[in-house]
């Protein structure tokens, strides 16, 4: 059986976990769809969740199109919560990235959108909303053309767009314009589609071109672009045709060395953690030795293979699927089980956080179990670097914004019974010196060198000074070392 681990992505109220569920929905996943405004989604299952209505952690849904299991992942769309996403990109086989036909591409949207090209993550476009007041189809796409790629290729149109009743027509080969744009967009990356238009254009059959938008797609230079309404179930049909047809499942050696990645912690509520983990290569069992982080083998309790409702219960994990994992010890997010995957990039796909900001327990009481809670917290989502300033008794974290800072302060409360509270967000200013350098000012002499190196008279001063400031790299971690390299008791002083 193939298996597809699809991501759904978006910038903030698109209509990312509308999709989801209305995917689910149409492939029999669900029985009901649920309502992000209710807080019924299958994915959004956190209680913050619901109650602000926006996705927080990313979320493993299955389900089957024909012999094709898709293991669904929604992910977080608020700017506060990339670091959710960038966990979850290394683990993707394909993506959905949401654009709303209303506002269009947003800050978001590009910033997704170049971090799945640099991981080479075959990417579908979909064109939400289009039954809102304001949608315009055609300028969003002129859009993503001019700031996502030229290779985006629309796979529909709309009619009636803006209203209620808007319906979309799927572009077809025998109209003449659709074929030419298709032609256009395959010959600019396959130059046997250039040179079959030229020559017999009568071997560009509907299947040959068909075939042709799948392996491009496949390759990641072209980008389909389907339009609808998540929220009606307008052009989902067609959305999942391309899903099955355009996007390969996962590929990968169940006789393999184990080689995976764990892409997200939760902890039970006897504490227990649980790993998630993505499978490339191999095969894994419960009580089978695998080596976690490059560090020491450990023996996995429990798996729990992701797999849609109804299918048999599995739990050994084989390359290419998704499972839950207990009994890793002290797993963290982003650690490898087994080998590193292949061509494994541990690079950060967007910026570090930028804010920090003090945090402290309002019972001074509980301050060591706030620490405590913040490092559970940070087994989630490492990049919240908890940092303890032990001559200040202080704890910062780090933060993308305020909106990340006011889910924290409540997850600490309602988790963990930790009434916590926030000093004023400030901006992180980290800088490192590239090499050596060094400059001298001298003043009332003949000439002064100043820090171009260039000399100039001096006569306007009438302080006797010398200042001369080196500058070095240290080591990494090491902090900042100030040292002076003349004894204040040389230094003459002035009668």
């Amino acid at each position: 059986m193939r298996t597809l681990n699809l991501g759904i992505l978006a910038h903030v109220d698109a209509g990312k976990t509308t999709l989801t569920e209305r995917l689910l929905f149409t492939a029999g996943a669900i029985d009901q769809i649920g309502s992000v405004d209710a807080g019924t989604t299958q994915t959004d299952s956190l209680d913050l969740e619901r109650e602000r209505g926006i996705t927080i952690r990313s979320a493993v849904a299955s389900f089957f199109l024909g012999d094709l299991a898709v293991n669904l992942v929604d992910t977080p769309g608020h700017p506060d919560f990339i670091a959710e996403v960038e966990r979850v990109l290394g683990v993707l086989d394909g993506a959905v990235l949401v654009v709303s036909a209303v506002e269009g591409v947003q800050p978001q949207t590009p910033l997704l959108f170049r971090a799945l090209q640099r991981l080479k993550v075959p990417t579908l476009l979909f064109v939400n909303k289009i039954d809102r007041p304001g949608a315009d189809p055609d300028r969003v796409l002129e859009a993503m053309r001019r700031r996502l790629s030229p290779g985006v290729l629309a796979m529909g149109d709309v009619r009636g767009a803006g209203r209620r009743d808007a319906l979309v027509e799927p572009r077809s080969d025998d109209d003449d314009a659709s074929r030419q744009t298709l032609i256009e967009a395959l010959a600019e990356h396959d130059e046997t589609i250039l040179d079959a238009y030229v020559s017999d254009p009568a071997t560009l059959t509907s299947e040959r071109l068909r075939e042709e938008i799948g392996v491009q797609t496949r390759a990641g230079v072209i980008h389909p672009v389907y339009v609808g309404s998540a929220a009606r179930g307008t052009g989902i049909d067609a959305l999942i045709a391309g899903i099955d047809e355009l996007l390969s499942g996962a590929h990968g050696d169940s006789e393999a060395p184990v080689s995976g990645r764990v892409f997200k912690i939760e902890r039970t509520s006897s504490g227990e953690r649980v790993a998630y983990v993505r499978l490339f290569a191999g095969t894994l069992r419960a009580r089978q030795r695998v080596r976690v982080g490059g560090g020491e083998e450990r023996k996995p309790t429990a798996i729990r293979v992701f797999a849609p409702i109804g299918s048999a219960h599995r739990d050994v994990l084989s390359a290419g699927q998704m499972a839950t994992v207990r009994g890793l010890g002290a797993v963290r997010v982003g650690d490898t089980i087994g080998e590193p995957p292949p061509g494994d990039d541990s690079s950060a796909r967007f910026p570090r956080p930028t804010l920090e900001a003090v945090v402290f327990a309002t019972q001074s009481d509980e301050q060591g179990s706030l620490r405590a809670a913040l490092n559970q917290l940070a087994e989630q989502d490492p990049l919240i670097d908890v940092r303890q300033d032990d001559r200040r008794h202080e704890i910062a974290v780090s933060l993308y914004g305020e909106v990340q800072k006011e889910v924290i302060q409540a997850t600490l409360q309602r988790d963990y019974g930790i009434a916590a509270d926030f000093r004023e967000t400030t901006t992180l200013c980290i800088e490192r010196p590239g090499r050596s350098a060094e400059a001298e000012e001298i003043i009332r002499a003949r000439t002064k060198t100043n820090i171009t190196g260039r000399s100039s008279p001096d006569s306007t001063n009438p302080f006797l000074a010398t200042l001369g400031l080196r500058i070095e790299p240290a080591a990494f971690g090491s902090g900042v070392n100030v040292r002076f390299a003349i004894e204040p008791r040389y230094i003459p002083l002035a009668p």
